[in-house]
């Protein structure tokens, strides 16, 4: 069987991967380079913190195998609401124990006793807050990396700085000409739309802009941290902190990859509210995410020998060692997602982008 894989992110890298170990013959495509899209520039929070069994269990599965690979750093992942911001709190008492009901190692921690370990953080105006013991970082490019050695190791074709179209569902029109497949899989992050529409597919997708900002190295002892009631989140990055706000809408044909320097003041204002720590920017950017109607992915088959693995809401690193892997098998026969499934929409639908971040009773997380 031979396959193509058009993206070469997290999630086509590890689909790649997936099937050649199956026997498959596989030929990953990239326009850019690997990782060059939406991995590259993703903020590398990992954890298991979800109150719905689906999402609980892909993530720890997730994080195990981030841990097998070796790019994971531990490092414990705190969200709170502030004072008087009672719909935020309501959701983290609400979340927790559906979390440890599903076996999460997730408590809600007195602000006081925050503070006692993380000295740096601002607990004083904190009303609510929980902690994720097992979770931790990966350096996107770095994991990338990993993974690149491994399908390279594997016989897998890589071709990048290759722009491609779908002449067919499984025919790939390449700059000298074109190569029928057995399957496709487009996991292109927002261009997955417009490619899999050169045969005839219209998807539910909605693209959306996101930025990010890395301080200058800090003294700083402090955990991966979403402050809900600020819409902004941190992690340890390159002895500094990598502070992010969420979603903007943004055009996919027309966006700005540098960072707005309303956003880099913000970022560094809403960092000196919550901690200690005297920062400056090293450096910013911005990148594009995939959203849904039902903030799902769309994960699996939308034509014959066709599928598409893109909506992560910013989840798709996180998720790609365990939904990477699960859409390769599917390609060659597996069961999917019935939840993930492209076509579970009636087509009528809309997406809307609301600037910032929401706190879903599900998980813990910046969305």
């Amino acid at each position: 069987m031979r396959v193509a894989v058009v993206g070469a992110g997290a999630v086509g890298l590890t689909a790649a991967r997936t099937l050649a170990d199956r026997g498959t013959e596989v030929v990953l495509y990239d326009r850019g380079e690997i990782a060059s899209g939406a991995t590259g520039r993703a903020a590398g929070l990992c954890y298991d913190a979800f109150a719905e069994d689906r999402d609980a269990a892909v993530a720890a599965d997730s994080l195990r195998r981030f841990r097998e690979l070796g790019v994971l750093t531990e490092c414990p992942y705190v969200w709170y609401a502030r004072d008087g911001d009672e719909a935020n709190a309501d959701a983290i008492e609400q979340q927790v124990p559906r979390m440890q009901a599903h076996g999460r190692d997730v408590a809600l921690v007195e602000p006081e006793r925050l503070g006692e370990r993380y000295p740096q953080l601002r607990t004083d105006e904190i009303g609510v807050a929980a902690i994720a013991h097992r979770a931790g970082f990966v350096d996107p490019t770095e994991y990338a990396g990993a993974l690149t050695e491994t399908v390279l190791e594997r016989g897998v074709g890589v071709r990048t700085e290759t722009p491609v179209s779908l002449a067919g569902p499984t025919t790939v029109a390449e700059p000298d000409g074109t190569v029928a497949f057995d399957a496709v899989l487009v996991a292109a992050g927002p261009a997955t739309k417009p490619l899999v529409a050169d045969a005839g597919v219209d998807l539910p997708l909605q693209a959306y802009r996101a930025q990010a900002l890395v301080t200058e190295p800090l003294r700083a002892t402090l955990p991966m941290a979403y402050d809900a009631t600020q819409q902004c989140y941190w992690r340890p990055c390159e002895g500094g902190l990598l502070v992010g706000d969420g979603a903007h809408e943004a055009d996919p044909d027309d966006w700005d990859p540098e960072a707005d320097a309303s956003f880099e003041r913000s970022a560094l204002d809403r960092l000196t509210a919550a901690t200690t720590v005297d920062a400056t920017r090293a450096q910013s950017w911005a990148g594009l995410c995939t959203a849904t109607p039902d903030r799902e992915p769309l994960l699996g088959a939308v034509g014959d020998g066709l599928y598409v693995a893109t909506g992560w809401h910013g989840h798709g690193l996180m998720r790609s060692p365990a939904l990477g892997e699960r859409i390769g098998e599917q390609i060659l026969g597996g069961p999917g997602v019935d939840a993930y499934d492209p076509d579970r929409f009636a087509g009528d639908e809309t997406i809307d982008i609301v600037d910032g971040m929401t706190l879903d009773e599900d998980e813990e997380g910046p969305n």
